[in-house]
């Protein structure tokens, strides 16, 4: 699974190119996506699922009749961009209003969110469901704050379900969200994954031992334990699981699954262990399902889902489907089927890209100068941010998915493309900044592609196009900053980029008017608060859950963040020099 690329960096786009290929009949390519090749009729809800890949037969493996109407890419283990969830939205919705299906993670809720809003501001009703089934995640007192894993499946299964027998989008979000408050699952990690292009698994499982409580985006379990039997690992899985139990219904959805390398043989041998603690707890068990259905790229060991069942929910999970990776009973082609989307919207082109040209304001010849100063020194970040992509992605596994130095390389290269094409077509210095932003937003995703993206837009916008003074930079990084804390929830403390970008801005704001070191000295404000943060344990986002193996390394947010910062700051420091 991750010997075989063209270009790692590229590894999401190339896999989706054959994926489409080879289900044509299925699905077809829109720009951030995949939608249905033939849509549901008129009036429908459309269904939109999605996250990051590396989870196949998550989330593109579920468009069909009966199940989602589109899936929404990110690139591995980053969920997708807001944009990117809007331009799916738009190719799939027939007039019954869009719901957005995600697990929940600090980037699907960030950029997801955003497009709802979006959306609701453009006239199309638009709701979210969002999955919080991880035991392990977060107790029974903070489950609004547990992640979604494999009961993904069984939530969007009964949304797709809902939304196929044409009812209204009120009672499919209700569905949507009863099936959730009754999913829970719990996962056990035998080996890490591996990131394409890389020679190490993100995180390792000593031999003879299981890792209890492992995310689906690579992040090492909460506990270990000895591995045992299979009989052992069964109860490990089960007993949890029954400890939850809302006591009104014997009837359980069960999905036992296979996170990667895994063999089916195993997993049928581990079924034979679970069926009857669950039968012998008495519990009817309703279409079970074992396999590969929430994958985590190469990743060793399983999870098991229990969703438990009503008269609302069991005729929506026994409901027929159709998609590339599951089927189940008989559908019939839609009335629309000869009708599809408008092929303006095939493969991202047409209108929603036409639309979002944007005439370029008129800049003083002094912003102008400084737009391609910018150019120059975000050309310099991504130079930085290169040689520490490795460092950056192994701070990140230390407790989380190990994706931020190649998510960081993604949103810096793609801010350098977007701010030279401003500057090229005469932007000056505050819309540069911001067509950076939303090109960093646009082709990152994740949790630091909607925040860097947004905060450089606020900064751009604070700057202007006009003449700049010491004291607009200063308010421009404060504003940057700002919304950094605003978006993410966080503060300063909570182990994020931001305690690293707060003293930068306080630095620089004290500082700036006493002449050229107040840059500097802001930098190595930025610096030390970095390395500072290896002392605190994360209060948010993925690393979250296991906070203890977080300390004694520093965030990998705020070490890029120091290190752009540091680059920004040289190379406008040499242009100074040259003049």
């Amino acid at each position: 699974m991750t010997k075989i690329h063209n270009d790692p960096a590229t590894f999401t786009e190339d896999a989706m190119r054959g994926f489409c290929m080879v289900n044509e009949r299925y699905v077809r390519a829109v720009r951030g996506g995949v939608v249905r090749r033939s849509p549901g009729p008129d009036g429908k809800v459309a269904v939109l699922v999605g996250g990051g890949t590396g989870h196949y037969p998550a989330f593109a493996g579920w468009v069909g009749p009966g199940f989602a109407d589109g899936a929404v890419v990110g690139n591995i283990f980053s969920a997708p961009s807001a944009q990117y969830a809007q331009s799916v939205a738009r190719a799939s919705e027939r007039g019954g209003g869009v719901i957005f299906a995600y697990g929940n993670h600090a980037g699907d809720v960030m950029n997801f969110g955003m497009a709802t809003q979006a959306l609701l501001d453009a006239g199309v009703d638009a709701r979210q469901v969002v999955v919080t089934d991880d035991i392990h995640a977060a107790g029974t007192d903070e489950i609004s704050r547990r992640r979604g894993i494999a009961g993904d499946f069984t939530v969007f299964k009964v949304l797709g379900a809902a939304a196929e027998t044409g009812a209204p989008i009120d009672e499919v979000e209700r569905l949507g969200n009863l099936a959730n408050n009754r999913t829970r699952t719990v996962g056990i990690g035998l080996s890490g994954c591996t990131m394409p292009g890389k020679a190490e698994p993100l995180f390792t499982v000593e031999a003879g031992t299981m890792a209890i409580g492992l995310g689906l985006h690579g992040e090492p379990g909460i506990t270990t334990v000895e591995l045992g039997t299979a009989a052992d690992i069964a109860h490990h899985l089960v007993e949890p699981l029954l400890a939850e139990d809302p006591g009104d219904d014997r009837r359980i959805a069960v999905v036992l699954n296979g996170l990667g390398t895994t063999k089916y043989e195993e997993l049928f041998l581990l079924w034979a262990e679970i069926a009857p603690l669950l039968t012998a707890a008495g519990y009817d068990l309703v279409e079970p399902e074992v396999g590969e259905i929430v994958t985590s790229l190469d990743m060793g060991g399983v999870s098991l889902t229990i969703t438990w069942l009503n008269d609302e929910l069991e005729p929506l999970w026994r409901a027929a489907c159709d998609t590339p990776a599951w089927r189940r009973g008989t559908t019939v082609a839609s009335a629309s089927a000869q009708t599809p989307t408008p092929a303006s919207v095939e493969d991202g082109a047409g209108a929603e890209e036409a639309a979002d040209v944007v005439e370029i304001p008129e800049a003083t010849a002094a912003s102008l100068e400084h737009a391609r100063s910018a150019v120059r020194a975000a050309e310099k970040a991504l130079a930085a941010i290169l040689a520490n992509e490795a460092e950056l992605g192994r701070l990140d596994a230390v407790a989380g998915d190990g994706d931020h130095g190649r998510g960081m390389t993604r949103g810096v290269s793609a801010a350098c493309v977007g701010a030279r094409e401003a500057a090229r077509a005469g932007a000056g210095l505050g819309t540069t900044i911001a067509r950076a932003g939303e090109a960093w937003a646009d082709a990152a995703g994740g949790t630091s592609g909607v925040l860097w993206g947004s905060a450089l837009g606020a900064a751009g916008r604070r700057l202007g196009d006009g003449d700049v003074d010491p004291a607009r930079v200063a308010a421009a990084v404060e504003e940057f900053v700002g919304t950094i804390g605003g978006l993410g929830g966080a503060r300063v403390g909570d182990k994020t980029m931001l305690d690293a970008m707060a003293p930068f801005s306080a630095s620089l704001g004290a500082e700036i008017g006493s002449g050229p070191g107040a840059a500097e000295a802001a930098v190595r404000a930025a610096e030390a608060a970095a390395q500072a943060t290896a002392d605190l344990e994360p209060r948010i986002g993925r690393a979250r859950p296991n906070a203890g193996r977080s300390r004694g390394a520093p965030d990998p947010g705020a070490v890029s963040f120091a290190l752009i910062a540091r680059a920004v700051v040289a190379s406008l420091a040499a242009e100074d020099e040259r003049c």
